[in-house]
């Protein structure tokens, strides 16, 4: 049984090269693609911690020190500084008054790992009963708090998030031959697709096996076959950066102040 009393961590897998991406991903790793002045990172970190999970673990591969240098540098980054040299040198950091407060712990899963392998490598650091996984390139205004809930009722060893992705081509409504009406950006309403967003008990460790472990396969196969894996379902806004395209949209809605999964204030 799960102990409710404990928050379970956020892993996020951040260690993929993004070969789809290769426009910023030749530069960066893809979760540091920003989405306005922040990488996407921070805005999937920052809907966690809106619903109170603030304790991450961050599975690095790929040009994984981009983001151990983004992180240890993260409080010059975004706070106001005094800088004084000279024989008494010192750095004073001028708090904001919306700071975060959360912690990070970053883990060199390697460059070539599969999905599964990164999360075998970092179970040492999951010390609760439960915790949390997603995508390092997905955003939504899922209800985190609900999803948990749902999870710790269900009894399952595993929860995944289904989502509505937006199609990329126009939707043609036809009636006798002739157009009725068309939607330019539709949802795939009729099916559900795997959103990120999991929640996992511990014994999801015992489905994984070596680095070359593709997580999605024969974990989640083994899991559905069990019937240990239940779906929390969001009919909500989620949508991944995958293309230039996706990239390109998001800021869009960002810029915009249009963003719905920006939850917090």
């Amino acid at each position: 049984m799960s102990d409710k009393s404990t928050k379970p961590k956020v892993v996020i897998l951040a260690g993929g090269m993004g070969m789809r991406l290769k426009e910023e991903t030749e530069y960066k790793p893809k979760p540091m693609v920003p989405i306005g002045p922040y990488p996407i990172l921070w805005h999937i970190m920052k809907i966690y911690m809106h619903h109170g999970f603030n304790d991450f673990i961050l599975c690095l591969g790929y040009k994984g020190e981009m983001i151990k240098e983004y992180f240890l540098n993260y409080e010059a980054l975004n706070n106001d500084l005094t800088l004084e040299f000279g024989a008494n040198a010192k750095i004073t950091t001028h708090k904001k008054s919306d700071h975060e407060s959360f912690t990070v712990t970053l883990v060199d899963t390697g460059s070539n790992t599969m999905t599964g392998g990164r999360l075998k490598k970092i179970e040492k650091y999951v010390d609760t009963s439960d915790f949390m996984l997603t995508y390092g390139d997905g955003v939504s205004n899922v209800d985190i708090k609900k999803l948990y809930a749902f999870h710790l009722d269900s009894g399952k060893i595993a929860t995944v998030t289904g989502v509505h992705p937006e199609s990329r081509f126009g939707e043609l409504v036809i009636k006798d031959g002739i157009v009725a009406d068309f939607n330019e950006k539709p949802q795939l309403t009729d099916s559900y697709i795997n959103g990120g967003f999991f929640v996992f008990n511990k014994k999801i460790f015992e489905y994984i096996g070596n680095e070359d472990c593709f997580f999605e396969r024969e974990p989640i196969k083994k899991l559905t076959n069990e019937r240990q894996l239940k779906v929390f379902t969001h009919d909500g806004f989620w949508h991944c950066m995958d293309t230039m395209r996706d990239v390109n949209s998001l800021n869009e809605l960002w810029t915009g102040n249009k963003a719905p999964w920006k939850v917090w204030k």
